[in-house]
């Protein structure tokens, strides 16, 4: 039986009088890879930094793995959660950002031993053996010594997934992680991606990657100004979509 791991309903995000995302319904389901496409500006990663509550909500709500993100319920009322009892929640999901954010002063096998020492505490041992395998599985097994300064762009995005993996998600969110990245090194991230994808990691990829929507994904969802215009199966929206406004934003990338 299919559950659902992610369920968005009616979700709103507003900055001043700019609604960036008008009553977002969405639901991923467990083992399911959704790429979320579309034009700058159409509240792609607003709503994927709303899924790890990043973003507080200004309407509706967001359920990863059956728990409310961000907030509990009491006597039919909705109230938030603690910045503590927020940082616990997130353990269950990973989060890839278009920077790599490690930190430059720890090698790659430290930067993904971290947050399991400190936030999990997981012993120093224990987390060496699961950073030496995740560096191993995204192709970096013989650069853990090397620090960040020294490895490419793409070996750093590829740590950096490492470490979102060390916390052993149920979900894992990326955001454009191949958008700062030069064309020759897309590849080598796209490849750790598909892996995952291939081993039944619930994925959520904002992505102008058409190539990848297409090869790896289930379901492909396109948002402009705030809105899904239009989703489905990527043989369906990359091929024939529906929408105008789908198919003026594919012709621009294809």
């Amino acid at each position: 039986m299919t559950t659902a791991m992610v369920e968005a309903v009616g979700v709103r995000k507003a900055y001043g009088a700019n609604d960036v995302l008008k009553s977002i319904d969405m639901t991923v389901n467990n083992g399911e890879v959704v790429s979320l496409l579309g034009p700058s500006g159409s509240g792609k990663s607003t709503f994927l930094r709303c899924i790890n509550h990043l973003e507080h909500l200004d309407g509706g709500e967001i359920s990863v793995n059956g728990r409310l993100v961000g907030y509990r319920r009491h006597n039919g009322k909705k109230y938030e959660l603690r910045a503590r009892e927020v940082a616990a929640a997130r353990r269950d999901v990973g989060m890839v950002f278009q920077r790599f954010n490690l930190f430059p002063h720890r090698t790659a096998l430290e930067n993904v031993m971290e947050a399991p020492i400190f936030v999990k505490g997981t012993s120093k041992a224990v987390a060496r053996a699961q950073a030496v395998t995740l560096l191993d599985r995204v192709g970096l097994a013989n650069h853990s010594n090397a620090y960040p300064a020294t490895l490419s762009g793409g070996q750093q995005q590829r740590v950096a997934i490492a470490r979102a993996l060390a916390m052993e998600p149920a979900l894992m969110l990326f955001d454009e992680p191949t958008s700062a990245l030069d064309p020759e090194l897309v590849g080598e991230v796209l490849d750790v991606m598909k892996g995952l994808a291939e081993d039944g990691m619930t994925m959520i990829v904002v992505t102008h990657e058409i190539g990848f929507a297409r090869e790896v994904c289930d379901r492909v969802v396109f948002m402009d100004a705030g809105l899904i215009v239009e989703h489905g199966l990527p043989s369906d929206v990359l091929v024939n979509p529906q929408h105008e406004r789908t198919k003026a934003f594919l012709s621009k990338v294809l």
